[in-house]
């Protein structure tokens, strides 16, 4: 039997809207909540965690509720139809309390000038920070920053004219405006002239993203203060909105194994991979026609850039109500299962029972303990898996949920290019990921994409400002490639413990591993570069956990997939060539 990728495809567009979703969520919602919101990267962390809280408790309710649904349009069909409705209109709704705030903070008053210019930052570590001289104090002010840049003196030391000259230069800063830090030197030059060449010892400074920003989110955080209304409004909105996605989240991921026969779900869920990656190229392509990650948006509304990321899940949607046949198809594959014998050669984890119940039933005690063991080691190995999983997405998490952010500020780069191209290198990775298994097995499949992940983070931690493109390109194609082939196997292992009834229930497991990693990681990798003062420990700390994953997966002993001859062979399974006999 092959897989039916007509059929898969279809499927698939309830992921395509799914990572639709969350592309266009963790591409803007960063910069709503550290841009207008004056937030810092801890805080930010918290509320980029919430949608993983609620996660946590949600997806494997649903998704043992779906396994228990009946109706005539399936079990994941109405939970799918439901939830996405709500997400759109709520995700609009998001828009307009970021537009009440965006009000409180445009600098179109010289009042509001004044007290951007007047505004202080707190810089920790200072000395630790290669723009700043050593030993400047932790409360250094816009004023004093500027009056370094200009005159190489702290403002209480400038003449009258020089003030009002550095006043001036720091009102008038563009976007694109430069300026030098000499090292050797230590001292700071201010330049007009485009066609200025460095020196050997001289770095060149963004003038916007590091003091602009500085002092705008500092006046950004008192305008929170002094109204919180938009802030509350804004939380409370985004609450009903990851609400609604995670209804139906496990429901539309589990869809695939109730269509799929197990051999073939690393196939089937590479292609489910390729239409999520898909979606969230879409939203990235949207994301480069509203420059969104342009300098000059970083304060402007987002409305019509949702409203289109909404009208693309609205289309996704009514191709999937109109294309899947959900309880025919979940019928044909029961069908297909039951004369293939697959069900009853399942990895499911069995309850355990009294041994004593079993011996008055006639079975054999040494049977059972047999069972018993074999039991626990599958336990063993769906904890470990499910630790994977938590520990590279504690990774993965950090970056996308931070890379905006990270890109404009650090590497001065497009964020939706870079991520444009990693995601691609993920979708054409998809179906030969699902391929790899079917040779060598889903474990060091999973391995190899490890290994490929953490090469990646780690090369790019040393990237910065003056790193060629092609380089950062390059790693992140890398990275692309190994999240690929990471996500292709490990949810079809989890899903290979279970039954065809309680698909529903470990595709809730698998979910509540990711995003119980996804409540700690924004916020844990947010106190990080607090803490340091920098956001140049992202990456660094993304390649220790996924390091760590690879550490636990080593251990796993089953979920790995079996050949089909042998199912069709009844006889005892055979792990796919290259994988390891887990039965």
């Amino acid at each position: 039997m092959k897989l039916n990728y007509k059929r898969t495809i279809f499927v698939g567009f309830a992921f395509f809207l799914i990572c639709a979703f969350w592309q266009a969520y963790e591409a803007i919602i960063p910069l709503m909540l550290v841009n207008k919101f004056g937030m810092n990267q801890t805080w930010s962390g918290v509320i980029m965690a919430l949608d993983n809280v609620l996660a946590v408790f949600m997806l494997p309710i649903f998704g043992a509720l779906s396994d228990k649904t009946k109706s005539k349009y399936g079990k994941r069909t109405p939970y799918i139809v439901l939830g996405t409705l709500v997400a759109i209109i709520a995700f609009v709704g998001l828009t307009f309390a970021d537009n009440a705030q965006l009000a409180q903070i445009r600098m179109d008053n010289g009042t509001a000038q004044e007290m951007y210019w007047e505004s202080e930052t707190e810089i920790p570590n200072a000395e630790k920070t290669y723009v700043f001289d050593k030993g400047l104090s932790k409360n250094y002010t816009v004023k004093d920053y500027a009056a370094k840049v200009c005159f190489n003196k702290s403002f209480k030391d400038l003449t009258e004219s020089e003030i009002e000259q550095t006043k001036e230069w720091f009102l008038s800063i563009g976007y694109e405006t430069v300026y030098y830090f000499d090292n050797e030197t230590e001292t700071y030059k201010a330049f007009f002239d485009e066609g200025y060449t460095a020196g050997k010892n001289e770095i060149k400074q963004n003038a916007y993203t590091n003091l602009v920003s500085e002092a705008h989110g500092a006046y950004a955080w008192q305008q929170t203060l002094k109204n919180p209304v938009p802030i509350i409004f804004f939380i409370l909105i985004l609450l009903l909105t990851l609400i609604a996605m995670a209804t139906f989240r496990s429901p539309a991921v589990a869809l695939m194994p109730d269509i799929t026969i197990k051999p073939l779900r690393s196939q089937a869920n590479a292609v489910i991979n390729l239409m999520g990656t898909a979606g969230a190229m879409i939203v990235l392509m949207l994301g480069m026609v509203f420059k969104t990650s342009a300098l000059e948006n970083q304060t402007a509304s987002f409305t019509w850039y949702v409203v289109a990321v909404c009208v693309l899940m609205a289309v996704a949607l009514i191709a999937f109500i109109f294309l899947v046949k959900e309880p025919q198809w979940a019928k044909e594959m029961e069908e297909e299962s039951e004369r293939l014998g697959i069900e009853t050669k399942s990895d499911e984890i069995e309850d355990y029972v009294d041994d004593e119940v079993k011996e008055d039933s006639g079975a054999d005690k040494g049977g059972i303990r047999e069972l018993k063991q074999k039991d626990r080691a599958k336990f063993r190995s769906l904890i470990l898996i499910l630790a994977s999983v938590a520990l590279w997405y504690i990774g993965y998490n950090a970056v996308s949920s931070k890379y905006s952010l990270y890109a404009i500020n650090v590497l001065h780069k497009n964020f939706n290019l870079t991520m444009l191209i990693a995601q691609g290198a993920a979708i054409i990775s998809y179906i030969p990921a699902g391929w790899l298994a079917a040779k060598i097995g889903r474990k060091k499949s999973i391995i190899c994409g490890i290994c490929c992940l953490m090469v990646a983070f780690f090369t790019i931690s040393f990237f910065d400002s003056a790193t060629p493109s092609i380089f950062i390109d390059i790693f992140f194609v890398i990275g692309g490639i190994g999240w690929a082939t990471i996500n292709v196997n490990s949810f079809p292992m989890v899903v290979e413990l279970a039954k065809g009834g309680n698909v529903g229930k470990y595709t809730g497991y698998y979910y509540t591993a990711s995003m119980a990693a996804q409540i700690a990681t924004p916020i844990l990798s947010g106190l990080v570069m607090d803490l340091v003062g920098s956001m140049r420990p992202l990456f660094l700390y993304s390649t220790i956990f996924v390091l760590f994953s690879l550490c636990t997966m080593i251990f796993v002993r089953h979920g790995d997939n079996v050949k089909l001859k042998d199912l069709k062979n009844e006889t005892e399974p055979e792990i796919a060539e290259g994988g390891e006999n887990n039965n």
